[in-house]
């Protein structure tokens, strides 16, 4: 039974990896990459440093895009191997498979592992960190004295995740949390290595720091002015409902009772033996509870409390399982070779003659349940990013960010023709980031310009219209973002917009526009409007 749902899972990942164009904010962060810098506007900066050495080395396609997701999903499971092995000893190879499906069958992060975003590496180098952290504070209550490199193991790794998101902040206070309501870990507050570790992590602001004190602060002044309401207050009940019932939605809802039912019965075996439960329980409920908090005055997303779950997997692994005697820490050598068929009888043993117990599977219709609900997303989402947008069945305006996968060999081909037609070596220039960006990874051309009402990144690259003065253009629109009269003020002369029908089995998906604009005059080429 395992074998054909984790196969299935795999291949569509597969799918989706190899056959899928980039993803608009895929294709940001790799152009990001095209433009090294000490840190970017929209996010820190590891995932551009990552894409920029990436491509270096092995060129652009949307493998080598995606290629540091497949090593960040090996570190990512491996670790958790590693948690399952500590909490479950013998049986560690039976929680480890559930583990591993019980991730791929939420839409969350079945997505967010998938996608060449930040996401996948702040989630791996924060469960690295929660890890290594709680291995050091078990090994402290035991001591009194723990493995310092855990400790400094866990500050690096948290300070990496903190160079993906600033969200990494999470882990930090759900540990410091788990630390003060233990009494027995109080007295780590007058060990010079909690200090040592937490200047480790603080590193982590550096390039960060550089960044926003050489642009004014924009990155921080953003993150303030997106996730606080600076106006009068008043609840945002649409913003809190759409948090909620996405977040509901889309880590799955089995997974959710699993992880409740884990922490509100937890498992004597582990929590009178290790503080993972307690620090799980705040990793939960620090990032759940704030960004609640936030959707009730301003906006969040359902993604931004990606980090929330993470150390809930394995203790919901064990709220599928059950084992008649448990081997809670134990050190025998264990296989990752498929556990035996899951008995739902006392009477029936595993297949295998090394299985060290018999198990049994709990609530077996939730957990098949879950399981066919991941695939059914995961499949659908194949469909919708790979081969069409499925959206565009039932409406020609409704997601427009997916309909943007489709049809970029054909823009590109037009965007060349214009381009020659101009001559003079033109600029190219699209209104929006994400046309931006899928236009200069499709074409390979890191100079593309977008120009638009929003503060992005592109402002911080060309700041000045000096080096535009007197030349040409081509300027590539859509429908969700118009090209608009000032631009087209800026040239002596404009052509007539040609239209690029995008289509996917006769099926409508956009248009894009084209115009042509000649001898350039100046004018709003950046929002930052100085020459460096």
């Amino acid at each position: 039974m395992l074998f054909p749902l984790l196969l299935s899972f795999l291949l569509l990942r597969l799918v989706f990896w190899f056959n899928t164009f980039p993803n608009p904010d895929e294709a940001y962060y790799w152009l990001w990459g095209q433009h090294p810098g000490w840190s970017y506007y929209d996010h820190p900066p590891l995932q551009a440093w990552v894409q920029g050495l990436f491509a270096a080395a092995f060129g652009r396609s949307p493998l080598v895009l995606r290629l540091p997701n497949l090593i960040s999903n090996g570190l990512f499971f491996y670790t958790y191997y590693r948690i399952v092995r500590y909490l479950y000893g013998r049986d560690d190879r039976y929680h480890f498979w559930i583990l591993w499906l019980l991730v791929l069958a939420s839409p969350l992060y079945f997505l967010f592992l998938a996608l060449a975003w930040h996401d996948h590496w702040l989630i791996t180098f924060s469960l690295i960190s929660a890890y290594l952290f709680i291995r050091f504070l078990d090994g402290y209550l035991v001591d009194g004295r723990g493995e310092s490199w855990r400790l400094y193991g866990a500050a690096g790794t948290i300070a990496l995740a903190g160079l993906c998101k600033y969200s990494a902040a999470f882990v930090v206070l759900g540990c410091g949390a788990a630390i003060i309501a233990d009494k027995r870990l109080h007295s780590l507050g007058r060990d010079r290595r909690i200090y040592w570790a937490g200047a480790i992590a603080a590193s982590a602001l550096i390039p960060i720091l550089i960044w926003n004190f050489s642009n004014d602060f924009q990155s921080f002044r953003y993150y303030v002015n997106r996730s606080v309401n600076t106006g009068s207050f008043s609840l945002k009940i649409g913003p809190f409902l759409n948090f909620v019932l996405f977040s509901f939605l889309l880590v799955s809802p089995a997974h959710w009772i699993s992880f409740l039912r884990s922490l509100k019965y937890p498992d004597p075996s582990i929590s009178t033996k290790t503080v993972y439960p307690t620090v799980a329980f705040w990793v939960f409920i620090i990032p759940t509870v704030t960004l609640t908090a936030i959707s009730l005055a301003s906006a969040a997303l359902y993604y931004w409390n990606i980090i929330a779950y993470l150390l809930l997997f394995p203790l919901a692994s064990n709220f599928f399982l059950r084992t008649p005697s448990p081997s809670f820490l134990s050190s025998p050598s264990s296989s990752l070779s498929p556990p035996p068929p899951f008995s739902t009888t006392h009477n029936q043993q595993p297949a295998t003659h090394n299985s060290p117990n018999p198990l049994l599977i709990k609530h077996k219709s939730l957990f098949l349940g879950s399981q066919f609900y991941g695939l059914l997303f995961a499949g659908l989402l194949v469909v919708h990013y790979s081969l069409l947008p499925l959206s565009a069945l039932v409406s020609q305006e409704e997601d427009p960010d997916s309909r943007m996968l489709f049809g970029w060999n054909t823009v590109a081909t037009e965007v060349r023709a214009a381009t020659a037609e101009v001559g003079q070596n033109p600029f190219l220039v699209a209104t929006d980031y994400r046309t931006a960006s899928a236009l200069a990874y499709q074409l390979n051309d890191r100079n593309v310009l977008a120009i638009s009402d929003r503060v992005d990144q592109f402002d911080f690259w060309y700041t000045c219209d000096e080096p535009f003065q007197g030349k040409n253009a081509v300027i590539l629109s859509d429908d969700w973002h118009p090209i608009q009269p000032e631009l087209l003020a800026q040239f002596e002369q404009t052509s007539a917009a040609r239209a690029v029908l995008v289509t996917q089995f006769g099926v409508w998906i956009k248009n894009y526009y084209i115009v042509k604009g000649y001898r350039f005059k100046g004018g709003r080429v950046a929002s930052v409007s100085h020459c460096r």
